[in-house]
């Protein structure tokens, strides 16, 4: 193909929505993804002989609903229940379901009155998820389209004026503070705190935080039978049924441009694609101050782009094991997304590690064990963890070395192993993935997995004012991956919506 109606760099979950998307319309749609593979952040690999580790965006319960009736996926019953351990001597931990009535003797185990508190909390969520998934399910509003706020101004009405005025206030707050206000637990406060804080440079004291909580709880529904693979399987077969056609090992070195408008790509061999549109799934920073010429942008739109604040602060442990990942307090447990964390002063103490160029003594750890949903991503019998591991900032002082590699997988295991002892005695192989490794195998800039920090301003307007509806200033040119509105994770969303405005505007 030599020329086609729309170019879409990157075979992640994005890029294969966009041209889904536009292919069903009509367009003749080439994806161009420089990896063998499809799926960019959702697709874990094989690291170990026989062992296949889950990708760092592993949660599929995030994803629209729109797009799931589109792909027809079996669900999950409902999201799985995370389990934050604890030391034996100190208590059973605390198995978190989602569905207040489950989680109610867990939750009393810990704290009798927060098992009320949680069904109230879940109740408030419940409420306002209507208008938080409106807002985050259409484009961000322009400033002289007064329209464009009707619909989440309708919704934000609807929910009744205690409720409107504490979505108001929430959303500015940090999340140690609204949890602190919820519950007296702080096994409760610190797990439901962590997809606040997951893949963020944040602390739980810091501003904004609970805009991400808010944010994660409206979008979390029911999980994807098959995890991200069966997603992006599913994906990259309802592409090319409408006509997409895909190339992988196709590396896009060069968007070129004529008289200010994109008129198609150079590949890493030299092999040039016409296309009068180019949608991007691949970062902001990268689209913008890499892949276009020098001087392309106007110089006030190229500093401001260098300042995106766009640098990772989350590693990744993958650990073979040669038997199932048990926890002390609670040794029946096959527990496939496990928290460990402190109390929410500990998480900013991990945090506050960053600030300094160097990696918490004693990280937070999301743990993922896509084993025992896929047996078959480890030999029988034995299992894979996932180790999402916060604080390893992409600045460590010093950089990044093997044996500063080697030496956070020693804490992250030692970490882990204080709640499951046996855990040290099983490992057959394991891999550490720094945020500069993220950067070389994944293309994101800093090693940020959502593209683009989740700080409150950057979720407003993101990544930029001139190129917060998808289209950038260079014509033809549009922003369809996570950098874009309405942020990270396996949601769909900016790919969806970014689709939409090419469609509206060609």
């Amino acid at each position: 193909m030599t020329a086609c109606d729309v170019i879409v760099i990157g075979g992640g979950h994005n890029g294969l929505v966009t041209a889904a998307a536009l292919a069903g319309k009509g367009r003749s749609v080439l994806v161009l993804e420089r990896h063998a593979t499809l799926g960019g952040l959702a697709v874990g690999d094989e690291f170990h002989p026989g062992y296949t580790s889950a990708g760092p965006l592993h949660d599929t319960s995030t994803f629209a609903s729109a797009l799931r009736a589109e792909l027809d996926l079996d669900a999950v019953e409902t999201p799985p229940a995370v389990f934050t351990p604890q030391i034996p001597d100190a208590g059973p931990g605390l198995l978190l379901h989602r569905d207040p009535g489950r989680a109610a003797a867990e939750i009393g185990r810990q704290n009798a009155v927060d098992a009320n508190r949680y069904a109230d909390y879940r109740a408030f969520i419940d409420r306002v998820g209507g208008f938080l998934t409106g807002v985050l399910e259409r484009p961000p509003p322009t400033p002289d389209a007064l329209r464009s706020l009707l619909g989440p101004a309708i919704r934000l009405r609807r929910l009744g004026r205690i409720d409107m005025l504490e979505v108001l206030r929430v959303a500015p707050m940090c999340v140690a503070d609204w949890l602190k206000e919820h519950f007296e637990s702080e096994l409760l406060s610190s797990t439901l705190a962590v997809p606040a804080l997951a893949g963020t440079r944040s602390g739980p004291w810091s501003p904004g935080t609970a805009a991400n909580l808010l944010r994660s709880e409206a979008l979390t529904r029911s999980g994807i039978r098959g995890g991200a693979a069966t997603l992006i399987d599913a994906l990259a077969r309802h592409a090319r049924d409408r006509g997409v056609a895909i190339r992988t090992e196709a590396t896009v070195t060069r968007l070129r441009t004529e008289g200010g408008r994109v008129v198609g790509v150079t590949l890493a061999d030299g092999e040039t694609i016409d296309a009068p549109i180019v949608a991007a799934s691949c970062d902001p920073k990268h689209t913008q101050l890499e892949l276009l010429a020098p001087a392309t942008l106007a110089p006030r739109l190229h500093h401001r782009m260098t300042k995106v604040r766009a640098s990772g602060a989350m590693a990744i442990v993958d650990l073979a094991l040669s038997a199932p990942l048990r926890f002390g307090c609670r040794p029946e447990l096959d527990v496939a997304h496990a928290r460990v964390v402190g109390t929410i002063d500990d998480m900013e103490r991990a945090f506050d590690a960053t600030k300094y160029g160097r990696v918490s003594a004693e990280p937070i750890l999301e743990v993922v064990v896509p084993t025992v949903e896929t047996p078959s991503l480890a030999p029988p019998g034995h299992h894979v963890a996932s180790i999402m591991t916060h604080f390893a900032p992409y600045d460590l002082d010093g950089g990044w070395t093997g044996d500063v590699a080697d030496t956070l997988a020693d804490t992250v295991i030692a970490r882990l192993a204080t709640f499951a002892s046996d855990l040290p005695g099983s490992i057959v192989a394991r891999r550490v993935r720094t945020p500069v490794d993220l950067e070389t195998r994944y293309g994101v800039t800093g090693g940020h997995i959502h593209h683009v920090e989740h700080a409150l301003d950057q979720l407003i307007v993101r990544p930029d004012p001139e190129c917060a509806r998808y289209a950038t200033p260079v014509a033809g040119l549009y922003l369809c991956g996570s950098g874009a509105h309405p942020g990270g994770g396996l949601t769909g969303l900016p790919g969806m919506l970014a689709a939409e405005t090419i469609l509206g505007g060609s």
